[in-house]
């Protein structure tokens, strides 16, 4: 399929404007494809060729103002239209359409839990075309109009309200202007939850086989939604522009969720059938707000080329962690972002295929480009970037520029330039200056405490000296506190008492700040973790935090903290048995979830599991395990069930004996609670089976009790983590040669197959891994591609060869740009791993 390049998009946008699309889908045509009737009114500017988007599986009839075309004209996925004359034209398309099993254009998805067939739509970048003919490009918004036929007894949703007409047949209202990509049907047997607000219908929409799950927590998701739409009117002059706000959880979906205008669709994986923790609700909370920042942000003002796709994630990101904070009962937020999505944004911003927040428009000079563009650089390191800007800037003068923003090009498209001038004309201060730095750059600065005596003595007394050192070159405005040792006093021995709290810019004017009193005991840059840097405190603070973390009284103080550890760890500064001492010393004691959370998942997945030595991962494990077990006996009276839930989880995942893992699984409950849910049965099946104590009858016997999707994925997972040649055999078949597998399935098997301890049974995959996964991307396409380099990379091959290795196939020219991207940041992350396995400490 050809990808459409930044020229040809301007170029075709100078040519045509778009006025309206009028498309009839018919989904009763069998399981392999659907029929699409799209009628395409234009207007052309000028004499000209241009072309349009289709995929199909069988193209027609297509016709040009009523004189019939031929269709063997098609070019992969462009039919030229040559000879244009100025003035309206209708384009007509009939085609039959292929659905999709990898979440790209029109997936369909057969629930085995009860055979119900649900069928929805993902048209991000440029999968529009999968469904319909279109000028497929954000810049050439459009109004929509969609009649969609479904099979008796199926709902059907729409970016509009969605009206039963009869026959199986519904019309979704026509849309205001939006882009191709935001178009959004869904089809199937929904179970749905409605009700009104504002005067707009909302609507909850999941598979009937989900319904008591959505049942349990409607209440609490509507009441997200409410509070968030209720602040965005607050914050935003332009009231929320479509007529109804649905949100449809739905099967096997790649992304989180995506901003469709007025049918938001997320991964139904955030209907929770099992136990979860408060911090995974408030995730589920997070992306609602999410979405719903993209109704302004992305769907009324959106991008007019993919270049600036960061402002679309950024600005959500951001928003969307904000406004739950001030509306919603989650107002700790930014430590779950700083614990975990920062450090996305960090590791992306250190692998060489870094890139600004705002790239060059050269830099993305197609759609094959720019889907690489979505990592943690567009949303951790944006929302990054703009919460430093909002405390530079103030938020009155930033919601002010982003109203004009509105304003100005709502229903239409913006760039950067465009952002920044809004921005500019709220505010004396200079803006496009901080563009240049923030936005232009790349990297991650470091900021590094210098703590000291003064040269010269204080009229005040005692008095102590900061500097604050830059390796980098952006400007910073940061909160600096101080903490004393807090003997004898009401906090009790080794608790830490706050001193001080003062701004700083960085960089300064060269001269040390003097402050009065003795020389602090912990000195913390970015309190409150205001700007995006790697942080170091001096010697004695960072001493005073190995032995005090769970001491300081603020979360937030204390993920800056334990960021700063997993970034020393990862720099190879700290030696990473000492970030698992500190882990097994606070983590007993520490009151956030989101940040035991956060450090555990460091510590299992990257510190256990790829930076330790296979001798020294014994002792790694067991200090996880010992440490888990610590948490479960201090969460035997029930008060925290969600610190007991995450100590369980991570307790099986690093359980390197089977017989607790056996009896919990055969008791059906861990001893005091939780009784064992699907996701926990699974989880242990899982382990045991990378453990080699159980076998394929026992993984059947546990899908036939539970024959859910979730359950088929279990089962794939389990599986392939046997560890006998004919297990992997048989896994690898299924990911690289057999081609059946949907996207979650191939997931799961991936995750599966790569297991650390069985080096020895999988050495001699790692070598077919690059040139089966390069043909499998080239066969299946971009989605499954990112599947194959994030789950099946042979991650825990940890040694010079297998990077040697993988060095190689990186020169393949076969290599599509999804997965030559992917297989980049892995290496990179491989790079880092096996230097800090042979770092000396």
């Amino acid at each position: 399929m050809s990808v459409l390049t930044r020229d040809e998009a301007q170029t075709r946008a100078q040519i045509i404007d778009v006025e309206r699309y009028t498309i009839a889908l018919d989904l009763t045509t069998g399981e392999e494809t659907f029929d699409s009737r799209a009628v395409i009114r234009f207007t052309a500017h000028a004499a000209g060729d241009t072309f349009v988007e289709v995929k199909p599986a069988t193209l027609r009839s297509i016709a040009l103002d009523g004189q019939p075309l031929d269709p063997a004209l098609l070019d992969g996925n462009r039919y030229p239209l040559s000879g244009l004359t100025p003035g309206p034209h209708e384009l007509h398309v009939d085609a039959a359409m292929s659905y999709s099993r990898t979440g790209e254009g029109m997936h369909r998805f057969t629930d085995p839990a009860d055979g119900e067939t649900y069928l929805y739509t993902q048209l991000f970048m440029e999968d529009v075309q999968r469904v319909f003919a279109a000028f497929d490009q954000p810049d050439l918004k459009s109004v929509f109009a969609i009649d969609v036929t479904a099979p008796e007894g199926w709902t059907v949703l729409g970016n509009g309200v969605a009206e039963r007409t009869g026959d199986g047949r519904w019309t979704i209202a026509p849309t205001p202007l939006i882009s191709t990509y935001l178009v959004a049907v869904a089809a199937g047997p929904w179970h749905s939850v409605t009700t009104e607000h504002a005067g707009l219908p909302f609507g909850l929409h999941c598979r009937r086989s989900l319904a008591p799950y959505l049942d349990a927590d409607a209440e609490e998701i509507l009441g997200i939604t409410r509070a968030c739409f209720d602040r965005y009117h607050e914050k935003f002059d332009e009231p929320y522009p479509f007529d109804s706000y649905d949100q449809a959880f739905v099967p096997e979906f790649n992304a989180g969720a995506m901003e469709n205008p007025g049918l938001v669709t997320f991964r139904d994986e955030f209907i929770y059938r099992s136990a979860v923790t408060d911090t995974e609700r408030q995730t589920r909370a997070m992306v609602v707000s999410h979405e719903m920042a993209h109704m302004w942000f992305g769907d009324l003002v959106t991008l007019s080329w993919w270049d600036d796709i960061w402002l679309n994630e950024s600005f959500a990101e951001y928003m969307g962690y904000q406004t739950l904070t001030e509306a919603t009962p989650f107002t700790d937020t930014w430590v779950e972002f700083g614990v975990t999505r920062k450090g996305w944004g960090y590791d992306a911003d250190q692998r060489p295929s870094t890139h600004p927040v705002a790239p060059d428009p050269d830099a993305v000079p197609d759609t094959a480009s720019a889907l690489l563009n979505f990592d943690g650089i567009s949303y951790a390191k944006g929302a990054s970037a703009l919460r430093q800007l909002v405390a530079w800037l103030g938020e009155k003068d930033f919601l002010a520029g982003i109203n004009t923003h509105f304003a100005r090009h709502k229903f239409a498209n913006a760039t950067l330039a465009d952002f920044i001038d809004n921005l500019a004309s709220a505010t004396d201060r200079d803006v496009h200056a901080w563009a240049e730095q923030w936005l232009r750059t790349t990297g991650v600065d470091t900021l590094t405490a210098d703590v000291h005596e003064p040269t010269a003595p204080t009229e005040a007394g005692q008095s102590w000296a900061l500097a604050v050192e830059r390796a980098g070159s952006r400007p910073h405005r940061i909160t600096v506190s101080t903490f004393d040792h807090a003997l004898n006093t009401q906090a009790g021995p080794g608790h830490l008492a706050p001193r001080d709290r003062f701004e700083l810019d960085v960089p300064g004017d060269g001269t040390p700040l003097v402050r009065t009193g003795r020389r602090p005991a912990l000195v913390v840059l970015n309190d409150g973790d205001l700007t995006y840097a790697k942080i170091r405190l001096d010697a004695a603070s960072w001493d005073t935090a190995l032995t005090h973390l769970s001491a300081i009284p603020d979360a937030l103080t204390r993920a800056v903290i334990w960021n700063a550890a997993r970034d020393m760890v990862r720099d190879g500064e700290l030696d990473p048995a000492r970030y698992l001492t500190a882990a097994r010393t606070h983590l007993p004691y520490e009151s956030d979830l989101a940040l035991v959370q956060g450090v555990l998942a460091f510590a299992d997945g990257q510190i256990a599991a790829r930076y330790t030595t296979p001798e020294a991962r014994p002792a790694a494990l067991a200090t996880l395990t010992s440490l888990c077990r610590d948490l479960i006996r201090r969460t035997e009276d029930g008060s925290h069930p969600g610190l007991r839930l995450t100590a369980v989880r991570h307790f099986i995942d690093a359980a390197t004996q089977p017989d607790t893992l056996q009896a919990w699984l055969t008791e059906g409950t861990v001893h005091g609670g939780p009784e064992l849910d699907p996701e926990l049965r699974w989880r242990i099946l899982t382990r045991l089976a990378a453990l080699g104590a159980t076998d394929e009858a026992a993984i059947a016997a546990e899908l036939a009790e539970d024959p859910s999707a979730t359950g088929r994925e279990g089962a794939a997972r389990c599986r392939a983590a046997l560890p006998t040649p004919e297990a992997k055999a048989a896994a690898w078949h299924a990911m690289f040669t057999d081609d059946t597998l949907s996207n979650y399935l191939f997931t799961a098997t991936a995750q599966g197959f790569w297991q650390p301890g069985q080096d020895e049974l999988l050495s001699g995959y790692v070598d077919r891994f690059y040139p089966d996964a390069t043909a499998l991307a080239a066969r299946r396409g971009p989605a499954i591609a990112e599947a194959a380099g994030r789950y099946a990379f042979p991650a825990y091959a940890i040694d010079p060869e297998s990077l040697a290795t993988g060095t190689r196939a990186l020169k393949d020219p076969a290599l599509i740009p999804a997965l030559r991207r992917k297989l980049a940041d892995q290496l990179d992350d491989l790079r880092r791993a096996l230097a800090v396995r042979t770092t000396e400490h």
